[in-house]
């Protein structure tokens, strides 16, 4: 008789946890027992309040992938619920089809991290699920048989085609014509679809660089070899725009004319002046520019995760007609259906990649986007982490720090300057005396301690980050 096991007890038995968006683990952890104790906890989570006969699930491009896939599709099966299989499409394409079909899905992505981890995010029938849903899940307590088969999946395009759609559909004229728009395509989970907006809008497309193998792009913390390469690939074929994402295809990566990677917030503003969005939900880590510029009729401030921006916009919502959220990763949260040429795009409240670079294609029509750039408010800001810096030993940093500051400065070679400010929304935030800030967090989803600073010059910014990485490594 094949194994009965509990959901609650599989999921704390394998150490896996929310991160920041979506449940983040080791491939060994992600076993097809606990892929289907995810599973099932979800479903029996939602059924206070939908009913649920179908279920929408794609995949990234990482090799564990559509195994995890298979082994949710085959607890459905279980429960008798029937599992559509798009293939593998990105994270925004997925959670339109589940919005508008109004039927959950389940996403398995690692997103940015490197690819011996993986994750699965889900989406109620009404969009991404909130932190109380996490612990829902976490708790369920649901029977179910143990996996032993894993079915062959049939793909479906409809997610896909859906997505492409959503973009396309808004305009008649192909205005991209004359635009040169490299596509950095490594194993991003939209590579087959990009090329096509882009072309269907009148660009000419160059695809550059596709990877058989997973690269795990970070859109907060871009090495120096893919700084280097979109300068290179910009003069090379004469480009006015290069675009990427992460992994999954929920945060871009995109340049400026010259090739020199905007950084998220910054994207995200832009993209919101020209959407006439009338008030922002931002997390703690975005760039005060957003406050500065005057663009926006409210500017709140959240912790880091998509679900604490959602939690938000529903709350502006209430007071405003039009309303978005994103993140210095690049994340586009679009809280509000919102006109585009004379045509209605409808909300999208999770990441989304393509939208924030089409706005900023349709401002670059008439300005470069350097000059873009060059108009707002100059705070620089700068990015990077420590990566499998122990989870623990970050945490016990950052309370070091919210105790005594200025022994952290003094820590991180910055004793001359003094502690103005502290903000402990999401990790520890200081605002120092010379007007930048420091800003330590731990990692939501991998061992990791990240680092955010902000100045009026970006080598001030880039030097804060590295120096203060750099002591923190020496600490014991």
């Amino acid at each position: 008789m094949p194994n009965q096991l509990i959901s609650s007890a599989v999921i704390k038995q394998s150490g896996i946890a929310f991160g920041t968006s979506g449940a983040r683990g080791l491939v060994t952890q992600f076993t097809s027992d606990v892929c289907a104790a995810f599973t099932a906890a979800f479903i029996a989570a939602l059924k206070p309040n939908f009913t649920v006969k179908k279920v929408a699930i794609a995949i990234d491009n990482r090799p564990s992938s559509y195994a995890m896939a298979q082994a949710c599709t085959s607890l459905l099966s279980q429960m008798g619920i029937e599992a559509v299989y798009y293939g593998v499409v990105p994270t925004p394409a997925l959670a339109y089809l589940s919005k508008e079909n109004s039927i959950p899905a389940i996403m398995v992505t690692g997103s940015h991290i490197p690819f011996d981890r993986n994750g699965l995010k889900f989406y109620r029938p009404d969009g991404e699920i909130s932190k109380a849903d996490e612990q829902l899940i976490l708790n369920e307590a649901v029977a179910y048989t143990a996996i032993e088969e894993l079915p062959e999946l049939v793909i479906d395009t409809q997610a896909a085609d859906d997505y492409i759609a959503r973009y396309t559909s808004l305009f008649d004229t192909q205005w991209l014509a004359g635009k040169r728009i490299g596509i950095y395509e490594h194993s991003s989970a939209g590579r087959d679809l990009y090329y096509q907006i882009f072309e269907a809008l009148g660009a000419e497309v160059i695809q550059l660089e596709r990877s058989d193998h997973f690269v795990p792009i970070d859109t907060e913390a871009v090495s120096e070899e893919d700084i280097r390469k979109a300068v290179q690939w910009s003069k090379e074929y004469d480009l006015d725009i290069v675009f990427s994402t992460d992994g999954d295809g929920d945060r871009p990566l995109v340049s400026d004319e010259n090739g020199n990677w905007l950084r998220g917030d910054i994207l995200g503003l832009l993209a919101s002046d020209a959407l006439n969005i009338e008030a922002v939900a931002v997390p703690v880590s975005c760039n005060t520019a957003i406050d500065l510029c005057g663009r926006f009729s409210a500017v709140e401030r959240t912790k880091i995760g998509s679900p604490y921006v959602i939690a938000e916009l529903d709350k502006l919502a209430q007071t405003y007609g039009s309303v978005a959220g994103f993140e210095a990763n690049g994340g586009y949260l679009l809280g509000s259906d919102v006109a585009i040429n004379g045509r209605m795009l409808k909300a999208l409240p999770t990441r989304d990649a393509v939208l924030p670079a089409i706005m900023l294609l349709m401002l670059a029509q008439s300005t470069p986007i350097s000059e873009l750039v060059k108009a707002l408010p100059q705070r620089y800001t700068h990015s990077d982490r420590l990566q499998n810096f122990a989870t623990e030993k970050s945490h016990t940093l950052v309370a070091m720090g919210m105790q005594s500051p200025s022994e952290l400065l003094k820590q991180l070679g910055l004793s001359h300057l003094q502690v103005d400010s502290v903000n402990d929304t999401d990790g520890l935030r200081l605002t120092l005396s010379d007007g930048s800030i420091i800003h330590l967090r731990p990692s939501g989803n991998a061992p990791e301690l990240r680092c955010y600073a902000e100045a009026d010059e970006f080598k001030l910014a880039y030097d804060y980050v590295l120096g203060s990485l750099n002591q923190i490594k020496e600490i014991k």
